[in-house]
């Protein structure tokens, strides 16, 4: 099998980059809040806005930004987007009083929104040829998701300790500086659907995803993942500092495990097996490792160790995680026509984040009133009924069927 061209790999890493820094600044700025307050003279309802304005504007963009994709060319969204972000960063990291931080922040919502909305399917063309080169790809961005989450919180702990607060804002600046320039000479410049076009087809999401059989399964089967996935990382942060008495650094560094299994399973055999066994098949094989995980850290006792009753449940749900997060994003992908493959980007990120959303209102609630093994059974219930959802794709659909190595596929994607 023929390597991806320089121009492919640059490009891959431009949107990985983007990806990275867009997920980093969910979670690094959580570290520097009480610095911030203390500099700023934040109260405690308006610090919540510094995490709470980046979140709203993200969220509520996702799916438009994707729809626009559609309309004027996925490369001019995403690099305004990048621009947005960066420069965005730049104010956060030079606010002088608090309404302007927050401002800022709602602006770089916006500037992540524009270009995560758009990461997904622009993956997706750039290896529209090569399905093996393209599962890696979203095993990629599988890792780089789920790795975010972790070196966020060890990087924001380091540059507040080591620096300024300011410089978990700062460090997007470089980041961007140098991405923008290979973003605009490696992406593709393909124009979109043209305005005129797209409002005939009329909707913020066309209703040819939604008859999509492979890309609605996927997508539900999707939110349970994020809802386990987000379920289990607030949980187990709890239990690593309030039981087991970490401190914020030593905790980033425990998802080690978890990190190091998502990077193996999703770069290296998630792929490899999809090419052998069908990309269904490895999904369901993956969500089942992910269940079997969270069952593990659901019985973890209060007097329990790391090594013996954490990491081994930590590197079991990595795992699963791993093997399956490339493919169901790789089945929603190309269930999607080409023509819609930006608002499909949009639609699965959206996916991920209402997921997450849900997740953490359900959980914190179960968690508060039983505990929290009684949270992490719930996620374990949610993503069990996903894991049955997904056993559907194994029943070979026409677009299913050609991702799980039928030979054959039919020429029209499955209805519902």
């Amino acid at each position: 099998m023929a390597r991806p061209s320089r121009s492919q790999s640059w490009a891959l890493a431009a949107l990985a980059a983007t990806q990275l820094m867009v997920i980093l600044d969910g979670t690094i700025v959580n570290v520097a809040l009480p610095t911030i307050r203390g500099d700023l003279g934040f109260t405690d309802a308006g610090l919540a806005w510094v995490v709470n304005a980046f979140f709203v504007a993200f969220a509520l963009l996702l799916l438009p930004a994707g729809r626009l994709a559609d309309l004027v060319g996925a490369r001019r969204v995403f690099l305004t987007g990048l621009v947005v972000f960066t420069a965005a960063s730049a104010l956060c990291g030079l606010a002088r009083g608090s309404e302007l931080l927050v401002a800022a922040r709602f602006l770089q919502g916006i500037g992540g929104a524009l270009a995560s909305a758009v990461v997904l399917g622009m993956i997706a063309r750039l290896f529209a040829d090569d399905e093996r080169r393209r599962t890696q790809a979203f095993g990629l961005l599988a890792f780089v998701g789920a790795a975010g989450a972790s070196i966020g919180v060890v990087a924001g702990g380091l540059l507040v300790e080591l620096a300024s607060w300011r410089w978990v804002f700062l460090v997007n600046v470089p980041i961007g500086l140098l991405t923008i320039p290979v973003a605009l000479r490696h992406l593709d410049p393909a124009p979109g659907t043209g305005v005129r076009r797209a409002a005939a087809g009329g909707g913020l999401v066309p209703r040819a995803l939604f008859g999509a059989r492979p890309f609605v399964v996927a997508n539900l089967v999707l939110g349970t993942m994020t809802l386990a996935g987000f379920s289990f990382q607030f949980l187990s942060a709890l239990y690593l500092q309030d039981v087991l008495g970490l401190g914020p650094m030593s905790t980033g560094l425990s998802y080690l495990p978890v990190t190091i299994a998502i990077a193996v399973c999703s770069l290296a055999l998630s792929g490899r097996l999809a090419e052998r066994y069908g990309a269904a098949r490895v999904l369901v094989a993956g969500l089942l490792l992910f269940v079997v995980g969270l069952l593990l850290l659901a019985r973890t006792p209060a007097d329990g160790t790391f090594w013996v009753d954490v990491a081994p449940a930590f590197a079991i749900m990595g795992a699963g995680f791993g093997l399956a997060m490339p493919q169901v994003t790789a089945i929603a992908m190309a269930a999607a026509p080409p023509e819609h493959s930006g608002v499909a980007s949009g639609f699965v990120t959206t996916t991920q984040q209402v997921g997450g959303v849900i997740g953490l209102a359900l959980v914190s609630v179960v968690a508060d009133g039983a505990g929290l093994g009684a949270g992490l059974l719930v996620a374990a219930v949610v993503l069990a009924g996903g894991t049955t959802l997904a056993t559907t794709l194994l029943r070979p659909g026409p677009e299913v069927g050609r991702l799980a190595g039928d030979p054959t596929p039919a020429p029209t994607l499955e209805r519902c």
